[in-house]
């Protein structure tokens, strides 16, 4: 999907990822990107792999199966939520919400979001961002509410931040855009490395 003017000279971004949530944090800074297209991959973890490993692997890996542009940047991201060594899934069903809600219920976790970034000359940079995140205690009928409002559905760890679960983080320490999805400093320090115009960008009045 193009969704800017292809006579414009800059630099294209393009978004390797579905996720509405991206597109959303990118723009909000300026950076809507010029496309979305996205990667699919096998997301599964390697057997022993931790939290933060898969998340920059996933980044990795979709970043580099993009076939690449020619004046285009290829940003890619994947986040993972763990409870020590143990990797939440991104739910799918109710019961998986819910037993990602009960173990997180009064306990710190980690969200850690990869992100890699393609240049079109082929130079590659890419880091994991991690978040420390505290939840208070979850009585039955508050995560009986938020399975009902489906906010859960295909979000890593079972819970949006942006959502009805803000009510529920006590502590964080890290990036907040990260938890959303995309860290938005080290994604624009990461573009920038790599020689994307990243303060012209944020100056065109949110104009992509």
């Amino acid at each position: 999907m193009t969704l800017a003017d292809p006579a414009n000279p800059r630099p294209r971004l393009i978004l390797a990822s579905a996720s509405p949530r991206r597109f959303d944090l990118l723009s909000g800074a300026g950076l809507t990107p010029d496309a979305v297209e996205p990667t699919h991959i096998d997301e599964h973890e390697i057997p022993g792999e931790l939290p933060g490993p898969l998340a920059l692997r996933l980044a990795q890996e979709k970043a580099m199966a993009h076939p690449g542009s020619a004046d285009g940047y290829i940003l890619a991201a994947d986040t993972v939520v763990g409870v020590g060594r143990r990797i939440l899934p991104k739910t799918e069903d109710e019961a998986e919400a819910r037993r990602c809600l009960e173990l997180l219920s009064g306990r710190n976790h980690r969200v850690f979001t990869g992100i890699a970034a393609r240049a079109p000359d082929g130079r590659f940079a890419a880091r994991v961002v991690e978040t420390r995140v505290k939840f208070k205690r979850l009585s039955r009928p508050e995560i009986d509410a938020y399975i009902a409002s489906g906010e859960w559905r295909g979000k890593a760890g079972g819970y949006a931040i942006q959502g009805r679960a803000g009510c529920f983080v006590i502590n964080l320490i890290g990036s907040f855009t990260g938890v959303v999805g995309l860290p938005l400093y080290e994604t624009a320090n990461l573009l920038n490395g790599l020689g994307y115009p990243v303060t012209a960008r944020m100056g065109e009045g949110g104009s992509a």
